[in-house]
């Protein structure tokens, strides 16, 4: 294959149409310098582009990648079978993206939960950096779940339930520490200081921790 001789081929079809570089590049939704390339015989259009650009010229293919005419009418069955190849072609490359899509939101769902677990068990529980760095990490599992769905319509929502469920058991986990094992809150938005306790509002709840950093401290739940 020619590649100069077909790009001047596609020039002088250009031409016989009396259409600048630009209106050719709009009408197949391409850059100028994407025509100027395919002029020049620097860059070939796409298999899919090609049949358009034979079916726009009313040439064969054939005569195309020749760079000459050959014949007046394109042979109906190859365009058939080379549209079915141009579509096979786009169809195998969406899969693939899909499919890396896919791949990448496992890696989001997994170092999502990572960072969850890492931040509860590193950071202490009066710490505010264990809650953001899980909830960031929630955050990463809700992106993940979108990108491994993502030719669910729905996939949008589905990410923002899977944040709400995340967090709604960050906050169910947290309020059973406290309850129930003597601890303070880790997801508190607000903390009040007095001489001898430290009073934490946390979604739903509020608890004192009375006494604090003695060997009589204790917290009390407060709703």
């Amino acid at each position: 294959m020619d590649q100069k001789k077909t790009g001047l081929f596609l020039k002088e079809l250009r031409k016989e149409q009396a259409l600048t570089q630009e209106e050719l590049a709009e009408k197949f939704n391409v850059s100028n310098r994407t025509v100027s390339r395919w002029e020049t015989g620097s860059n070939m259009p796409d298999l899919s582009v090609l049949v358009e650009l034979a079916d726009f010229y009313h040439v064969d293919i054939k005569e195309i990648i020749d760079g000459e005419r050959k014949s007046e009418i394109m042979n109906e069955e190859t365009r058939e079978t080379l549209l079915k190849v141009a579509e096979y072609t786009t169809e195998d490359k969406k899969n693939q993206y899909y499919e890396m899509r896919k791949i990448i939101g496992c890696i989001f769902m997994g170092f999502g939960i990572f960072l969850t677990i890492s931040a509860l068990a590193i950071f202490p529980r009066d710490s505010s950096w264990g809650s953001i760095y899980s909830i960031f990490g929630a955050i990463l599992l809700s992106i993940g779940v979108y990108q491994l769905i993502c030719r669910n319509k729905y996939k949008i929502m589905y990410s923002v339930v899977c944040f709400m469920a995340m967090f709604g058991l960050l906050i169910f986990t947290d309020y059973l520490g406290v309850s129930i094992g003597n601890q303070v809150p880790r997801f508190a938005y607000e903390k009040i200081w007095s001489e001898d306790s430290i009073t934490f509002k946390a979604p739903f709840y509020t608890a004192v921790w009375h006494n604090y950093d003695t060997d009589n401290e204790y917290v009390e739940v407060i709703h």
